[in-house]
């Protein structure tokens, strides 16, 4: 037997030589970087293509040779820069004096109207296909009464708002041109690894397109004062103000995130950004081509809350994960399926569910009208359910705007029904009149009424309909007592108004 021990140290010693040296690399070498399969591999023990697994996708190594490190983003810049846009939003709002509404003050001066003033902000956006869909940030186009879009090139558009969703924070703009416009195309974030290099695109200070390269720091990440949707990408490449509403791309130039919030204690860039998801925006922007104006989320009906290390315990457990039901509305898809009080979802569809965020991921990004698989845990034994992903239904909740000169005007309620809970992300069983909405510059906003506030009280009475409520909050009168249920907590507020 013939023995490439000798053999395979020469050659060993050989290209150590070379790299230390500063030499070029050998053609052997080179033979090994271009094919992929070479000797330097073979030492390693890696292999490219990934045979084993049957997989087509190069495995993932660190460069080794002098080629390598010298090779550039450029290329991946210049085929999706060209979609990477800038907005720029405006809105008027009214000034008003802080002495308006004083009673002394209005007794002995009188207060001109003051003219109104532009509030304006500046953001990134990703045009997404060629006949003009651009996707930003919802907080970048928030209450704006007119919206434009510069394309790097320096042709700038007006442009209209398709679809906005509050809770994902993000918006589709329809800009129009005589020719198809640069479009990026979207990857599949759920391929993201942590270690995976990404760059940053957008037009932070306004000074024109940027990029910043970095690496998938975390997935699944779930900051705090971003928006209700919990489940972002979170990146160490800079994205700095101006880039909300970027892209974030893979190493392929696919659009793997749209850039939207960044952890900082001082306004610049701490090496912390998150990003949303390819796959949720990809879905977004399909139900804005079909029309719609608002991205309905497949209705569940049921609540669920986070596994804490004592109920894991009780439930028998190994560890805190999934998503713990706390409530099934009757009649719902969760009902159907099976689903029970104290029942825990540990996947979806083969995916691991982590969280209730990761679940509200997982489902955002599935088609309506096919049931999906789900894994649960019960009484300590795994099973799985079949779960139908349905649109909401239709329900016959009306909508009632608040009028008066009270603190309330301006306030948009209805009657919480399930579907409604669901929408405001409110738990099922939660009952009373709730805000929907707050018009701008409105006494309701002013006083800072939120959606999702149960209005349970106010001037003594106890509110118990859409009616009630109305006729009680445009009474005439000057002081007002209102007791109002938010996330649970009672909040309670006197006031002269």
């Amino acid at each position: 037997m013939v023995s490439h021990v000798p053999f395979v140290r020469f050659c060993t010693t050989l290209l150590i030589s070379a790299l230390v040296a500063g030499a070029p690399p050998s053609a052997f070498a080179q033979q090994a970087d271009e094919r992929g399969n070479g000797l330097l591999d073979f030492l390693r023990g890696t292999q490219t293509g990934s045979q084993e697994t049957g997989s087509e996708t190069p495995a993932r190594r660190v460069p080794f040779s002098q080629r390598q490190i010298q090779l550039s983003f450029a290329p991946l810049v210049r085929e999706t820069a060209p979609a990477v846009v800038n907005v720029y939003a405006s809105a008027r709002v009214d000034v008003r004096s802080p002495f308006m509404g004083d009673p002394f003050f209005e007794r002995f001066f009188s207060f001109p109207q003051m003219p109104p003033r532009v509030r304006s902000s500046l953001g990134s956006g990703v045009l997404v296909d060629p006949s003009g869909l651009v996707v930003t940030n919802y907080h970048v186009i928030r209450e704006a009464d007119e919206v434009k879009v510069a394309l790097a090139d320096g042709r700038e558009f007006e442009s209209e708002i398709l679809l906005k969703d509050e809770r994902l924070d993000l918006a589709v703009l329809k800009i129009e041109g005589a020719d198809p416009f640069p479009a990026a195309r979207f990857g599949d974030s759920e391929a993201l690894e942590v270690g995976d290099l990404v760059l940053a695109i957008g037009n932070p200070f306004g000074v024109g397109q940027t990029t910043t390269s970095g690496i998938v720091s975390a997935l699944a990440r779930t900051p705090s004062g971003i928006s209700d949707f919990g489940f972002f990408i979170q990146t160490d490449a800079a994205i700095n103000p101006g880039n909300s509403g970027g892209a974030l791309i893979n190493m392929s130039g696919e659009v793997v995130g749209i850039n939207t919030a960044i952890y900082s204690r001082s306004g610049g860039s701490n090496g912390i950004g998150f990003a949303i998801p390819a796959n949720v925006v990809r879905s977004v922007v399909e139900a804005a081509k079909s029309g719609a104006d608002h991205f309905a989320r497949p209705y569940v009906g049921a609540s669920f809350d986070r596994v804490t290390p004592d109920i894991a315990e009780a439930l028998g457990m190994e560890r805190p994960a999934g998503a713990l039901v706390t409530d099934v509305a009757p009649e719902s898809p969760a009902a159907r399926a099976g689903l029970k009080a104290a029942d825990v979802v540990v996947g979806v569809k083969g995916k691991a569910v982590d969280t209730p965020e990761a679940l509200d991921y997982r489902l955002a990004t599935l088609p309506v009208g096919e049931p999906v698989e789900i894994e649960i845990v019960r009484d300590g034994e795994r099973e799985r359910l079949s779960l139908p992903i349905e649109r909401a239904p239709e329900t016959a909740t009306e909508e009632v705007q608040i009028g008066g000169q009270g603190p309330l005007a301006g306030a948009r309620v209805a009657a919480l029904s399930p579907v409604l809970a669901q929408q405001l992300n409110l738990p099922i069983a939660k009952k009373g009149i709730v805000v929907v909405a707050a018009a701008r510059n409105s006494p309701a906003a002013s006083i800072g009424l939120r959606p999702g506030d149960i209005i349970r009280a106010l001037n003594g009475e106890e509110i118990e309909s859409v009616e009630q409520l109305q006729r009680a909050a445009e009474a005439d009168t000057r002081w007002w007592r209102f007791t109002i249920d938010r996330n649970g907590r009672m909040i309670s507020q006197t006031m002269r108004f």
